[in-house]
């Protein structure tokens, strides 16, 4: 399985022959599970037409700022629909990164240089994520002194080369500076990915959602747990490598990723028993399910009629999925949520005891902007050494690399 799955590859086409076996590259990214957004400078289409990259892509291809005969960037709403613009610095903050191939030597200047005048310079300069470049030109050209201080300037902001290679020339000449085939530059990034990745090997279980005990075929006790947090941890740990089981109570969410393996359950004992059938032979687990605590102790067969004045429904406990989990964790790493209204560190903190935790992330509904249904948190951590930390309020996904962070760092030690 390839670590350029879910991935999403920013792809910048600069103007040389080259830009012709950029086809065969948006297919090997798309074969290997990654999404592909294709920019285009103005005279890269001189060597292949959008249409072709857009077909392959299966997404609008961007070479112009504004919305001429392309379609707007179609993951975002622009902020103002009447100005109907290709925005890069979304395109730039939506990429996990950005390969530039071919990379001309005008290109390559302007990235050096900060000179931005069409739209992937600009999203290349708006860019936070890991930058690889795979330069294109005659060998003269490639061993200019100018392209060689464009490389160590390149080198110098963190981007990665995918050096050139050795061969026939446009020109007819024989030497360095061919561009890497397609099938070298994914194998470059897979195994640079890879390297880099922290939690490669690594098996981690998270459930995420809420769960719903019947009352009757109709009606049941649940919460209002969207899944979002258990969903963002899993395509976070995903992506610094981890192999993914998600165990989700009902939720309306979904994730694209060979990594992991999505498994939909409904109530809390359904969710014990997944949770204990793969636990053994995991590294991790992370309890971000907002499982009941209580459950009806008979379920009616049929739907209950609207007979009596008032109803009663006798409730049991459910599974404590943590608590079990932690009397047999032998070498896993164990992660508890706590959603509290009162006395959060003390609760919290009774919690990571009686579990037997590792760590334990910790939401009030005193926080505006945390709690569910909402894209933003604020958590504390508490550790099994009972050290509190505070976080800022963050969106959901940065709440999951934080989270996951901790986890690397346990590793890491």
């Amino acid at each position: 399985m390839s670590v350029l799955s879910g991935k999403k590859i920013v792809l910048g086409i600069s103007g040389g022959i080259a830009a012709y076996k950029t086809a065969s590259l948006v297919r090997l990214f798309i074969k290997a599970g990654a999404q592909v957004q294709v920019i285009m400078t103005p005279t890269s289409k001189d060597f292949i037409t959008p249409l072709t990259l857009s077909t392959l892509s299966k997404r609008p291809v961007f070479s112009s700022f504004y919305k001429e005969e392309e379609e707007s960037f179609s993951q975002f709403e622009p902020a103002n629909k009447n100005l109907e613009w290709n925005n890069h610095v979304e395109i730039a903050l939506w990429a996990d990164l950005i390969l530039i191939s071919p990379a001309t030597a005008n290109t390559l200047s302007k990235m050096a240089n900060g000179i931005c005048d069409n739209i992937l310079i600009a999203t290349y300069l708006s860019a936070n994520c890991p930058v690889y470049f795979a330069p294109a030109m005659d060998l003269d050209m490639y061993k200019h002194p100018s392209t060689i201080s464009s490389f160590s300037k390149l080198k110098s902001y963190g981007n990665i080369i995918i050096p050139a290679e050795i061969g026939e020339l446009a020109s007819g000449l024989s030497g360095e500076g061919r561009m890497s085939e397609p099938e070298n530059i994914v194998a470059f990034l897979e195994n640079d990915l890879e390297r880099k990745l922290p939690l490669l090997g690594k098996k981690i279980i998270i459930t995420a959602g809420p769960t719903y005990e019947a009352i009757d075929p109709v009606r049941f006790i649940g919460n209002h747990s969207s899944g979002k947090m258990g969903f963002d941890l899993a395509q976070s740990a995903a992506n610094f490598g981890a192999s993914v089981i998600l165990i989700s109570g009902p939720s309306h969410l979904s994730i694209e990723n060979n990594l992991v393996q999505l498994i939909r359950v409904v109530s809390a004992e359904d969710m014990y028993n997944e949770s204990h059938k793969y636990f053994e032979t995991s590294d991790v687990f992370i309890g971000a399910a907002a499982v009941a605590d209580y459950k009806p102790k008979n379920s009616a067969v049929n739907k209950i009629k609207k007979a009596e004045v008032s109803f009663t429904i006798e409730l049991e406990k459910t599974k404590d999925i943590l608590a079990s989990l932690g009397s047999i964790k032998k070498n896993q790493f164990l992660v508890g949520f706590a959603l509290e209204t009162e006395n959060e560190i003390e609760n919290a903190k009774l919690k990571v005891h009686k579990k037997n935790l590792d760590l334990i992330v910790l939401n009030s509904l005193q926080d505006k902007g945390s709690g569910f249904r909402s894209l933003t948190n604020k958590v504390t951590f508490i550790g099994k050494d009972f050290k509190v930390e505070k976080m800022e309020l963050k969106s959901k996904e940065a709440v999951a690399d934080d989270i996951l962070n901790k986890i690397i760092a346990h590793y890491d030690a």
